[in-house]
C-alpha cells in the first residue's frame, strides 16, 4: 500500500476475552515498514520489525477493573528502516515500492517460556564461546543440559526448577581483576540519510517513546541520546512524549549527550561552525535541562579534526566517544582509550568502545569480544557497550536488558553493569595514568570520496558560512555605532540552525538520498535569501549617511571589508550609465573607506598573444604563460624571477579518473582510481584573450571532460594580485569519474600544509608506510600549501576539500559521480574558483592564509553620494592573529563577542585595537 516517505493510519479495535483474565497480552503488529502505536491521541509504543519491537504490550495481567475494549490507531511509515532502496540497502529508493501488513494480532504472552529461553540462550553461548580450555563453559553446558532433561514444555510447573538450574550458574560471582562493561542504552538516529529530515522527526518520536516504555518496566534502564536538533523536533512536535522525557531526565534515566546541534561532519565545517555546534546544543541542553553535556558523542562521523579537542575544552568538554575509526580500510588504530592531543596541545581522554560497535545486543559474544578486542585493556579494566537498534529500530529491547542481568557479574564473563557516560569516564579517569597520547587528527581510512561528492552541497555550505559571518560582523557594528539598530539574534539563531542541521554527517558529505540533497538546498537558499536581507539592513544603518542621495555630490561607492585586514583589490562596480567596470581600492580592516576616484595601479596588467596561440599576463607580481588548452606552462615571481614549476611540466592540468568504489559509492574513493589517471586533452574552444588588461586581464578556453562534459575556465588576473584565479564553469555529465586539476610544482618538500578549523597541520607527500599512503585523497578549507625553505606554492579555493599533495604534484579534486544512494549526485552545472599562489618564504610570512580568506570573502559594494574618510572597527596588530568572529553575546545584548585565534602556529604577543566605544574587556 501507498508510495514511500508517506504514512497511512489504521484504526484497530480491540477485544480482549473474558478468558484471558491475569495473563500478560499484548498487540502484535508486524509489516515491513516502521510503525507507531497511538493511544488517547498519545504516541506509546513504536513498532520495527527490523528492530525486534512488533508488540504493544496491553496488560502486564489483565484485570477486571481494566478496559477489556479499545480502540489504537497504528500511524505506518511507507518505508524500511533504512528507507527505500531498490535491490541494496544505498540503492537509490525506489519509486514502485509498495508496503505489506503481514500481521496484526491480539496475543497472550508466556513470560515463563520467555525467562527460560533467555537462560539457555546465554549458557548455551557460554558454552559454545569460552572454549573447550575454560571450565565454565563445561559448567554452562552441563546446567544446560540438565535444564532440557528436567523441563517439560507441556507442564508449567516444571519451569521453576530448570530457571534454578540456570540462575546457581549466573550466581557464581567474578573475581575483582575481571573487567567491568559499562552499558549504555543507545539509538543512534542520522537526522537524515536514507531517508528525508521529516522522516528523522518520526524516527526519534517512534524510537524515544518505545524507550521511555522500557523505562518504566525497568527504572536501572539507561539511555545516551545526542542531537538537540532531534529533541527540539520531538518537542516541537510530540509534546507529550517530551515530558515524559523531561521526567526521566531528571531521574538520570535518559542522557542528553555530546553538546552538539547535530552529530556534524568532522571534517568541512568551519572552525566557527564547529564552535556554533556545541554552543547551540550546550545552551539547548542547559536550558531545557538544566545542564550541560561533559563529553563530545560522535560516533558515526567520517573522520576527526586535529582542532576539536581545543574546540571541546572551550564548550566545557573534557571526553570523548566515537568509534567510527574501528572502519579504517588500512591500519588498525592501536588504542581504544587514549589521551588525545590537538593541535594547541589540548587534551582530552577519549573512548572508542571495544565491542567496535554502538549498536549492540547485549550477547555474550559481544560482551568477549570488547574484553578481547580491548587494545589497553593493560592500563584500563572498563568499556563502554552501547546497545540498542539505531537509525529508527527504537533502541534497547526487554531482551538486551534480560540477557545483560544474567551477566551482570557471572564468572567466566566480563562484569556487566548498566551504567552512564560520567560513570565510565569517572572509572576511566581514574585510571588515566598509564594512557597513550595521540596527537593530530584522527583520520579515517575510509569514506574519503566525501570530501568532494555532492559539490553544491559544499558550495552552499561555504557560501552560507560567509554569509552568516558577514551578516553577524555587520550587525555587531550597526549595533555599537548605535542609532536604535536591533541585533537580529533570533533570525541568526534561526538560520544558523538551518546551516548546522546541514552539516550532519551524511547531509553535508554528500552520502545521502536526492530528496535529502533537495531539502538541504532549499535551507540553504533560505538562508542567503534572509541573510541578504539582513546584511543589506546592517549596512543601511551602518552607513546609513553616506548612502542618503545629497545634492550636489557626485556618485561614488562604498566598499565594506569584513575581514580584520586592510585590502587592496580590484572590483567591479556598477558607473553612472550603468555599466560594470572595474576600479582598484583600498579599504581598511574590519571597515569602510568611500571611493570616487579608484586608484592607479603600480603596475597595470600586461596581456601578450603570442604567434603560438598561447597568451602571457604579467603584473608586476607573477607572470604567467598559458598554452592552448589554458594550461599554465610557467609562473614566475617577478622580482625574483623563481620559476614554480619544473621544466617540461604544465600545470592547471584537468585529468579524468574512473571511480568505482568496492561499495559505498557516494562515500569512498579507493586508492585504485589513481592507477586510470587520463590527461584532458580534448580542445573544444583554444585559448582566447578576454580582457586585455590594465586593472584585470583574463583569457579563456573551453574542454571537453570524457564523454558528455564540458568545462569552461576564464583565467584572471588581477592588477597587484599576487594569485592566479581561475573561474571554472562545467557541464557534468558522466557516471563513477573523478575530475581533478594538477600542479607540479618546482617544490621539494616531505610534508604539505593544509588549511583546518583555525589552523593548519601537516601532512606526508611520499608514502613511506601504511600509514602515509592511506591519505592518498584528503581534505582542506581554504588552501593547501607546499614549501621549501625559502620559496613555496599554495593552492587556494573558494567551495572544494578534498586534496591532495604527492611528490611535488598538488590536486585539487572538483568533482564526483556516483550513483548510490543518489543516482543524480553532481549531474548538471558547476561554477567555482580556485588560484595559484608562489610565494617567497614561509607560507605564513607570505599571507597564503590571508589570500585564502580574501577569495572566500569579497568585499562589498554599495551605491553612496557623501564623501567621508575610511573608518576601521577593528584591526590587529599581528599577522598571525585572525580575527575570526564579531557577534553579540548570547546572553548579554550590550556584550560583544571578539574570536581570534593564532594561525602561524606561534607564541605570538599581539594587540587588538578598536574604535569602538568599549567599556570593559574580559578574556
Amino acid at each position: 500500500f501507498s508510495s514511500r516517505w508517506e504514512t497511512c493510519w489504521f484504526k484497530v479495535e480491540l477485544s480482549i476475552p473474558p478468558a484471558w483474565a491475569g495473563r500478560e497480552v499484548h498487540f502484535v503488529w508486524e509489516s515491513d515498514g516502521e510503525g507507531m502505536v497511538w493511544r488517547d491521541a498519545q504516541p506509546v509504543q513504536g513498532l520495527t520489525k527490523e528492530g525486534e519491537k512488533t508488540s504493544y504490550i496491553l496488560t502486564s495481567s489483565m484485570k477486571e477493573t481494566e478496559p477489556h475494549s479499545l480502540t489504537l490507531y497504528v500511524e505506518l511509515a511507507c518505508n524500511g528502516l533504512f528507507g527505500a532502496g531498490k535491490g541494496s540497502m544505498i540503492a537509490p529508493p525506489d519509486p514502485d515500492r509498495r508496503f505489506t501488513l503481514s500481521k496484526a494480532e491480539l496475543v497472550v504472552f508466556n513470560r515463563d517460556v520467555y525467562e527460560l529461553l533467555v537462560d539457555l540462550e546465554i549458557l548455551l553461548d557460554m558454552a559454545q564461546l569460552l572454549g573447550e580450555e575454560n571450565q565454565r563453559s563445561f559448567q554452562a553446558l552441563s546446567a544446560a543440559n540438565q535444564m532440557v532433561n528436567v523441563c517439560d514444555v507441556t507442564d508449567p510447573s516444571t519451569f521453576p526448577a530448570a530457571r534454578a538450574l540456570a540462575a546457581a550458574v549466573f550466581r557464581q560471582r567474578n573475581g575483582e581483576s575481571q573487567n567491568t562493561i559499562h552499558a549504555m542504552g543507545h539509538c543512534h538516529i542520522d537526522s537524515a540519510w536514507l531517508w528525508p529530515y521529516e522522516e528523522t522527526i518520526r524516527k526519534c518520536a517512534r524510537s524515544w517513546v518505545t524507550v521511555v516504555r522500557l523505562m518504566e518496566r525497568n527504572p536501572e534502564l539507561t539511555f545516551a541520546c545526542s542531537q538537540a536538533q532531534q529533541f527540539e523536533w520531538v518537542r516541537s512536535w510530540y509534546p507529550g512524549l517530551y515530558e515524559q522525557i523531561q521526567d526521566f531526565v531528571a531521574k538520570g534515566q535518559f542522557i542528553p549527550v555530546g553538546g552538539t546541534w547535530v552529530e556534524m561532519d568532522g571534517n568541512l565545517p568551519s572552525g566557527e561552525s564547529m564552535v556554533r555546534q556545541f554552543l547551540q546544543g550546550q545552551r539547548f541542553f542547559q536550558q531545557q535541562f538544566g545542564r550541560i553535556c561533559s563529553e563530545f558523542w560522535l560516533p558515526d562521523t567520517f573522520g576527526y579534526s586535529a582542532q576539536l579537542p581545543q574546540l571541546m575544552q572551550g564548550c566545557g568538554i573534557r571526553r570523548f566517544l566515537t568509534q567510527k575509526l574501528s572502519w579504517n580500510l588500512v591500519n588498525s588504530f592501536p588504542h581504544h582509550t587514549f589521551f588525545w592531543e590537538g593541535i594547541d596541545g589540548s587534551r582530552v581522554l577519549t573512548h572508542f568502545p571495544p565491542g567496535d560497535s554502538y549498536g549492540m545486543h547485549g550477547r555474550v559474544e559481544e560482551m568477549l569480544k570488547t574484553v578481547k578486542n580491548n587494545k589497553d585493556k593493560g592500563c584500563v579494566n572498563h568499556s563502554a557497550f552501547l546497545f540498542g537498534f539505531g537509525d529508527g529500530g527504537g533502541g534497547p529491547t526487554q531482551k538486551m536488558l534480560d540477557r545483560m542481568r544474567r551477566m551482570s557479574d557471572t564468572d567466566g564473563l566480563p562484569r556487566v553493569q548498566i551504567s552512564t557516560p560520567d560513570q565510565l569516564f569517572s572509572a576511566l579517569e581514574k585510571e588515566s595514568s598509564r594512557l597513550y597520547t595521540w596527537v593530530g587528527e584522527l583520520f579515517l581510512e575510509l569514506h574519503n570520496g566525501t570530501y568532494t561528492t555532492q559539490a553544491q552541497i559544499k558550495k552552499r555550505n561555504r557560501e552560507c558560512e560567509r554569509i552568516l559571518h558577514d551578516v553577524e560582523v555587520l550587525s555587531t557594528l550597526a549595533m555599537a555605532q548605535g542609532g536604535g539598530f536591533r541585533y537580529p539574534a533570533s533570525q541568526l539563531q534561526r538560520l544558523w540552525r538551518l546551516l548546522l542541521l546541514n552539516q550532519f554527517h551524511d547531509v553535508l558529505p554528500g552520502s545521502c538520498i536526492q530528496l535529502v540533497v533537495e531539502d538541504a538546498l532549499q535551507y540553504y537558499a533560505e538562508i542567503r535569501r534572509a541573510g541578504a536581507g539582513l546584511q543589506q539592513e546592517a549596512v543601511q544603518s551602518l552607513c546609513r549617511e553616506l548612502l542618503e542621495p545629497k545634492a550636489g555630490n557626485a556618485g561614488s561607492t562604498l566598499v565594506v571589508n569584513t575581514l580584520p585586514w586592510e585590502r587592496t583589490e580590484v572590483i567591479s562596480r556598477t558607473g553612472p550609465a550603468g555599466t560594470e567596470t572595474l576600479a582598484l581600492v583600498t579599504v581598511p580592516s574590519m571597515g569602510y573607506a568611500v571611493v570616487r576616484e579608484p586608484l592607479l595601479p603600480p603596475q597595470p596588467v600586461a596581456v601578450r598573444k603570442q604567434e603560438d596561440g598561447s597568451i602571457a599576463m604579467e603584473n608586476g607580481v607573477i607572470a604567467v604563460c598559458l598554452d592552448v588548452m589554458g594550461r599554465v606552462t610557467s609562473l614566475r615571481l617577478v622580482d625574483s624571477q623563481r620559476e614554480s614549476l619544473p621544466d617540461g611540466c604544465c600545470a592547471n592540468q584537468f585529468a579524468l579518473f574512473d571511480d568505482v568504489p568496492l561499495y559505498w559509492d557516494a562515500w569512498d574513493v579507493m586508492d585504485y582510481h589513481l592507477e586510470t589517471r587520463k590527461p584532458v586533452t580534448k580542445l573544444l574552444k583554444p585559448l582566447e584573450v578576454t580582457l586585455a588588461g590594465g586593472l584585470r586581464g583574463s583569457a579563456s578556453f573551453s574542454l571537453q571532460i570524457g564523454k558528455s562534459s564540458t568545462l569552461t575556465q576564464e583565467i584572471i588576473l588581477d592588477a597587484v594580485c599576487p594569485y592566479l584565479r581561475f573561474l571554472t564553469q562545467v557541464e557534468w555529465k558522466e557516471a563513477h569519474k573523478f575530475l581533478k586539476v594538477e600542479f607540479p610544482v618546482q617544490v621539494r618538500s616531505t610534508n604539505a600544509t593544509y588549511e583546518i578549523q583555525f589552523g593548519h597541520l601537516q601532512r606526508p607527500t611520499h608514502w613511506n608506510t601504511s600509514w602515509d599512503w592511506a591519505r592518498f585523497e584528503v581534505w582542506a578549507h581554504k588552501w593547501l600549501d607546499l614549501s621549501e625553505h625559502g620559496f613555496g606554492v599554495a593552492l587556494l579555493n573558494d567551495c572544494k576539500y578534498g586534496a591532495s599533495a604527492r611528490g611535488n604534484v598538488l590536486s585539487l579534486s572538483l568533482l564526483r559521480a556516483p550513483k548510490s544512494p543518489d543516482a543524480t549526485a553532481d549531474m548538471g552545472h558547476h561554477q567555482f574558483t580556485y588560484a595559484v599562489m608562489p610565494h617567497l618564504g614561509s607560507f605564513q610570512d607570505a599571507g597564503v592564509i590571508q589570500c585564502a580568506y580574501s577569495l572566500n570573502f569579497p568585499l562589498h559594494t554599495v551605491p553612496g553620494s557623501a564623501q567621508c574618510p575610511p573608518w576601521s572597527a577593528f584591526s590587529v596588530s599581528s599577522p598571525a592573529v585572525v580575527l575570526e568572529t564579531i557577534k553579540q553575546a548570547e546572553d548579554r545584548p550590550g556584550a560583544v563577542v571578539v574570536r581570534l585565534y593564532e594561525a602561524h602556529g606561534s607564541t605570538v604577543i599581539a594587540w587588538l585595537q578598536t574604535s569602538l566605544p568599549i567599556e570593559e574587556a574580559m578574556l
